[in-house]
């Protein structure tokens, strides 16, 4: 387990090491792998704004989802210098299971749609200034940290944008929504943490299915679960090795679960200790 941890951080630290690449609003990168832009989108009558950011990919290129596996980095966005920014909220679309180099990594390709849920700080009709950078991972043959640094004016109303609609619509389904009747944890020590083993009643999800766990401390190391079916349930396994490589205290209610198959995607949210 510790060698898988070490082959892990040794990948992430080898992309962020390359240099990195800075690019404007609707930015284009070197030899067009990737082309990143706001969407300005449009103000609900609740007084959210849906916006997103686009990114096009070069063909064979891929970038990483919030949870990116072992063989890549996670998005970072920065909103410092936004103006009437209250509350922000990234809405990831359903990723695919990609396998580089003997490693699962988890994202997108083509043309990405990320959508942004934002609630103004003032109330009425108020215009939204957005000021962001964007830092992720491509990867082809080989992986380059790109930093972005985006800017765009949110009028009011706005106008529906498809694709931002399309990509809110093609997020993982809640557990309810997707018959899950029941999740079951079991939590035992490990010499550098915690191993987590979990019973999920649910219907599959395809032939082959992928499971992520994220904890809300992302400077604890999650391993890429194992996942079976065994008398209709889905049982997974990982472990868990915070900083200091002791056990934990952990709190099931926190743990989130995504499943990842044929036949779309579902987002688990607390276990039970059973």
């Amino acid at each position: 387990m510790f060698r898988s941890y070490l082959k892990s951080l040794l990948v992430t630290l080898a992309m962020l090491l390359l240099p990195a690449v800075a690019a404007a609003e609707s930015a284009v990168l070197p030899k067009d792998i990737a082309k990143v832009s706001i969407l300005p989108g449009w103000r609900a009558a609740d007084g959210r704004h849906f916006a997103g950011i686009r990114i096009k990919l070069a063909k064979g290129w891929k970038t990483y989802w919030r949870a990116p596996g072992e063989a890549g980095i996670p998005p970072q966005l920065n909103w410092s210098g936004s103006k009437n920014l209250g509350s922000v909220k990234l809405i990831w679309p359903t990723p695919k299971v990609y396998n580089i180099n003997g490693m699962r990594s988890i994202g997108y390709d083509g043309d990405i749609v990320l959508p942004i849920e934002i609630t103004p700080r003032r109330k009425g009709n108020q215009p939204i200034t957005l000021r962001a950078k964007l830092e992720i991972g491509v990867c082809e043959d080989i992986c380059i940290p790109i930093s972005v640094k985006l800017s765009g004016d949110l009028a009011v109303p706005g106008m529906v944008d498809n694709a931002i609609s399309r990509s809110i619509q093609n997020q993982p389904v809640e557990g309810d929504q997707a018959g899950v009747k029941s999740v079951i944890c079991q939590v035992v020590p490990i010499s550098d943490g915690l191993r987590l083993t979990t019973q999920i009643d649910m219907p599959h999800m395809g032939q082959t299915e992928h499971v992520v766990v994220e904890l809300p401390d992302k400077s604890i190391w999650v391993s890429q679960p194992t996942a079976i079916r065994q008398g209709g349930k889905l049982v997974t396994e990982a472990d868990m090795v915070p900083a200091n490589a002791q056990p934990f205290l952990l709190d099931r209610s926190q743990v989130r679960i995504t499943v990842l198959g044929d036949r779309g995607a579902v987002d688990i949210l607390g276990c039970s200790a059973g």
